[in-house]
């Protein structure tokens, strides 16, 4: 004898399957670092209510209790940034939680298509030359913008939870973002070899320790020349420039070589499976497929 089944049974085993297969997976919220302190939102002051409620959904923050938010305007820019324009128009967002010294730095610019000229490694780049070692950041913008400003935001951020930075490292880091944008934006210099040059540079400023602007050019020239990188005369001076305020700060940088190095790698392992889009995850189809595979089977036993 056939088992019975009610009309309404499989389409409701039907709607359970697709709600079972396409929820988030549900998981607890991270606890609270109590040494640390809750994450910080930092949100442009020129966002309107609409553009701001975009970038806390960009930044994953829009359910979330547990965070402490602030706002960055072009006033701010001067307590960071020498001979800065007040009246800056302030788009760029971030989210910055503060790690455990040691775990370096991972940056996630989550909306790539908005923050047009800085990069993951130019942000790091420049936060390590301002002295912010060990942090996990967001980079958001509710429409293209270059990004530039959203270093101020992460200035005031990391200040916020308790750090401290000094003004000459975090205006030398402004510079050193202007110079990578503009290398890789007008020199036709690709970003990659623009940040690997950079950290090459900063690396052998920590080792060879100049004493003078002289020895800052021959630097630059070795290293422009070991890895092929042709300049203009007026872009490899704003490299000397540069490279020659960095020599004056005095600053370590050869212990964050290999962290720059792997930067890569550590934002793939970090935020990978994140930012992979569904519907081109093949492993989750599988799982669509596999789990109507056993429905039906399930099924068809009710009537054999």
């Amino acid at each position: 004898m056939k088992k019975i089944i009610s009309g309404w049974a499989l389409p409701a085993a039907l709607a359970m399957a697709i709600s079972f297969v396409l929820a988030p997976a549900a998981s607890a919220a991270p606890p609270v670092d109590e040494r640390l302190g809750v994450p910080i939102v930092v949100y442009g002051a020129n966002l309107s209510d609409a553009e701001k409620a975009s970038v806390k959904v960009s930044l994953d923050v829009e359910d979330e209790a547990e965070v402490e938010e602030i706002t960055v305007s072009g006033e701010d820019l001067g307590k960071y940034i020498k001979n800065s324009n007040p009246r800056a128009r302030m788009y760029s967002s971030a989210k910055i939680t503060v790690t455990d010294a040691g775990k370096g730095l991972v940056i996630q610019i989550v909306t790539p298509e908005n923050i047009t000229q800085v990069t993951s490694d130019m942000y790091a780049n420049a936060m390590l030359t301002a002295g912010i070692e060990d942090a996990n950041v967001d980079v958001a913008a509710p429409k293209p913008v270059t990004g530039h400003s959203a270093l101020a935001g992460i200035y005031k951020a990391y200040e916020a939870s308790g750090g401290t930075l000094d003004t000459d490292r975090t205006d030398v880091a402004n510079d050193e973002l202007s110079v990578a944008t503009d290398l890789t934006e007008n020199s036709g210099v690709d970003e990659k070899k623009v940040n690997e040059l950079l950290t090459d540079l900063k690396q052998q400023i920590a080792e060879q320790k100049p004493a003078s602007r002289e020895d800052v050019e021959r630097i630059v020239k070795e290293q422009l020349d070991k890895l092929q990188v042709e300049l203009s005369p007026e872009d490899r001076q704003l490299l000397v420039d540069l490279m020659d305020r960095i020599r004056q700060l005095d600053i370590d940088f050869s212990k964050w070589s290999d962290k720059l190095s792997k930067f890569g790698q550590e934002l793939n392992d970090k935020y990978g499976d994140k930012i992979k889009e569904k519907v081109n995850d093949e492993g989750f189809w599988q799982s669509v497929k596999d789990f109507f595979n056993k429905l039906i089977d399930k099924i068809s036993s009710l009537f054999g």
